[in-house]
């Protein structure tokens, strides 16, 4: 089994060392990573500049680059250079902070695993549910355990659609179980602190805070999290909304 493990804090992040290691115990693993942080990057790739690639030694992992790049670039560069033969699988992760709701929208953890579908790999995007919280081992146990339930099922999960996985930041005694989840509401306190630099120049800094969420049902990712339940959301990155279309076709803009 031929696994791409890649995040978007980058590879020296411990959450992805952690996550290679593991996963290097299914099978040939090729860990390729931004050599930068590009957390909440989106989906963007590299169209302008050069992808520098560097060749890292990470314990544990038997081959490993770093990428001057986002990413989806590490995906796509690793999936058509750098892992020459056929890959079974793409993680994205172990990432530090949650990535609930309509925030994968922003995600470049999320979008790696995107990227993978895209490319036609079965992918997952991995999250930690807390900021800054140093034991990733319980995380790469419940990837592990997940992973093996794929393998037994074949994979099977529709074309174009990822899992995106958050996992409660707890000991793991304290993990109520799995849960099967639709994707919430993050809502923001959208603030902007006004400062400026020495030469008298306005800048802005993001200041708000993420709003409670209202819903209580244990269906929402952002709950079941709250409720120390690994959450598993299956996304697909097709966004037409289908139930909208006969109604949009009834203006009479194609009839023009």
């Amino acid at each position: 089994m031929r696994i791409l493990v890649t995040n978007d804090d980058g590879i020296r992040a411990p959450g992805v060392q952690a996550l290679a290691q593991k996963m290097s115990k299914l099978g040939e693993v090729a860990l390729i990573a931004p050599l930068e942080e590009k957390s909440a990057i989106g989906h963007g790739i590299t169209i302008r500049d050069p992808i520098c690639v560097h060749k890292i030694n990470i314990e544990g992992v038997s081959q490993a680059w770093g990428v001057k790049g986002t990413p989806a670039d590490c995906v796509k560069l690793g999936l058509t250079e750098l892992f020459t033969e056929k890959c079974d699988l793409v993680i994205s992760g172990i990432n530090n902070g949650p990535n609930l709701g309509t925030d994968v929208l922003y995600s470049g953890t999320v979008s790696a695993a995107i990227e993978g579908v895209i490319l036609g790999v079965p992918s997952l995007a991995i999250s930690l549910a807390a900021w800054n919280y140093e034991d990733y081992s319980v995380a790469a146990d419940i990837i592990y355990t997940l992973i093996k339930y794929m393998i037994k099922n074949k994979f099977k999960l529709p074309v174009g659609t990822l899992l995106n996985v958050n996992v409660p930041a707890v000991n793991k005694k304290d993990i109520v179980g799995y849960k099967v989840t639709i994707l919430g509401a993050r809502e923001y306190e959208n603030r902007f602190e006004k400062r400026f630099d020495p030469r008298g120049n306005p800048y802005y800094w993001a200041v708000g805070e993420i709003l409670p969420f209202k819903e209580r049902d244990l269906d929402f990712d952002v709950v079941a999290v709250e409720k120390n339940y690994v959450s598993i959301t299956p996304i697909q990155f097709d966004l037409t909304n289908y139930k909208i279309m006969q109604e949009i076709k009834q203006w009479g803009l194609e009839d023009l």
